[in-house]
């Protein structure tokens, strides 16, 4: 009898020893996953692959390449990302052809709407995953998470807002008499001729990168085509309109006069985009055309020391206001195949939850405006620009997120027929843009 007794006294004492265990298990378990570990199994190594558009910072450290793989690491000590940027061209080629062969990076760069690249293309064809779980959507600007959503679920991050302007060197205006960047077009004229006159190239552009031809178009798009007809485009998905519009052919003309004139560097189609940010921050050129974007190379130091000025292209007439070009700026996708995708949605949880050092170390690298609330404007030498933007609400998107993917290649390739001296002429650009977009356009 008293055997029985110490056998069950021992079977009670094993069985409060295998619950309590459990119970601290199973506490274990739920403070990880309060803490981000989600189901994130910290004994399984996990290699998560990301691709990007761009390139390396030409000065300190690269936040996609080097400060977000480290911070991610530190974070999950289990997950290793690694990061590969490509220039425009090849990335755009490259990630397709990857993702159509299910062998696509589980991170990526898209961008938003109709781009080519964009959301809209991305998320048809299954490549994008739907982000809705994320948890941070309540602190992104409403206008950014709806440029990156399809039938109204979100399928990408924006890193940002960005604005098309000119980058312009502030010694070398004055040195034409301007202290203020022009306000109109005709006044951006008569600086270029100054600029001209006094020996200064005025203008770099690296069109031998077909897209750069984009960077001056759209920001005298915003001013001419848009402001009395700010659905234009949705109108011309309807067929109400055409990019054969008197407007467009006016866009067209008033860019090709800036070649007709020499103010752009000779032989722009045989220098590419990086050469021509060479060529202003080496201060042989007073002004390029580029975006918010490009904030990192147009601020390295060159074979010149002098002062950085940003603004708008105005593209306006006399007495009419500037419209800024903005849109919001491409950010990061995940793979719907991945076969890691919640540690990709930890990743970007843990990038975007407003207060880590992650978090903190992608706010001060962003070039672009930031779009999470609460975050104030990090580089001053976009002040001006983007107190117009906020002030006014004159803004245009970029003309292209409207367009299927291939119209704004069409007029790239048209328009760089204008710039090697070819008969080509705005009507014929026109012609060609408005034949792709209903080539391509599908109701």
């Amino acid at each position: 009898m008293k055997n029985r007794k110490r056998l069950w006294a021992l079977t009670l004492v094993l069985l409060m020893t295998f619950l309590s265990a459990c119970s601290s298990s199973g506490q274990e378990q739920s403070n990880a996953d309060n803490n981000g570990g989600g189901n994130n199994d910290s004994a399984k190594p996990i290699t998560l692959t990301m691709m990007l558009s761009g390139n390396k910072a030409s000065e300190g450290e690269d936040f996609d390449l080097e400060t977000l793989p480290r911070l991610v690491k530190e974070k999950f000590p289990n997950i290793t990302l690694e990061v590969q940027k490509l220039p425009d061209d090849q990335y755009n080629t490259s990630v397709r052809t990857k993702l159509a062969a299910g062998q696509g990076p589980d991170i990526f760069w898209i961008f938003p709407k109709n781009a080519a690249g964009g959301v809209i293309d991305f998320a048809k064809a299954g490549f994008a995953a739907d982000l809705s779980d994320l948890k941070f959507w309540d602190n992104i600007s409403e206008g950014a998470k709806n440029d990156m959503s399809f039938e109204g679920k979100p399928y990408g991050v924006a890193r940002g807002l960005d604005f098309l302007g000119v980058y312009y060197n502030k010694e070398l205006l004055q040195q034409a008499g301007y202290s203020e960047f022009p306000k109109d077009w005709s006044s951006f004229l008569e600086l270029c001729q100054k600029l001209k006159d006094a020996g200064i190239t005025p203008i770099a552009m690296g069109d031998k990168d077909p897209w750069v031809i984009q960077f001056g178009m759209y920001q005298i798009a915003a001013n001419m085509v848009y402001p009395n007809d700010m659905d234009f485009d949705v109108k011309l998905q309807k067929g109400e309109t055409s990019l054969t519009d008197a407007k467009w052919v006016q866009t067209i003309s008033k860019y090709k006069e800036l070649y007709d004139k020499n103010y752009v560097v000779k032989n722009s189609l045989g220098i590419g985009s990086a050469q021509s940010a060479q060529l202003f921050i080496d201060g042989k050129a007073a002004m390029t055309f580029t975006g918010t974007w490009d904030y990192a190379s147009m601020t390295s130091k060159g074979a010149a020391d002098f002062t950085r000025g940003f603004a708008s292209l105005p593209g306006n007439d006399a007495g009419k206001p500037v419209y800024v070009s903005a849109a919001t700026s491409a950010g990061y996708a995940l793979n719907a195949k991945s076969a890691n995708l919640d540690a990709a949605k930890q990743v970007l949880n843990y990038l975007f939850d407003g207060q880590s050092e992650l978090f903190k170390a992608f706010v001060a690298s962003n070039s672009s405006i930031n779009v999470y609330k609460g975050v104030t404007l990090e580089n001053e030498l976009f002040k001006e620009v983007n107190d117009n933007y906020q002030q006014t609400g004159n803004s245009v998107y970029f003309s292209n997120q409207m367009w299927p993917a291939g119209v704004s290649d069409v007029m790239q390739a048209k328009f760089a027929e204008i710039i090697a001296g070819q008969k080509t002429t705005p009507e014929q650009v026109a012609d060609a843009m408005e034949s792709k977009f209903r080539e391509l356009w599908k109701n």
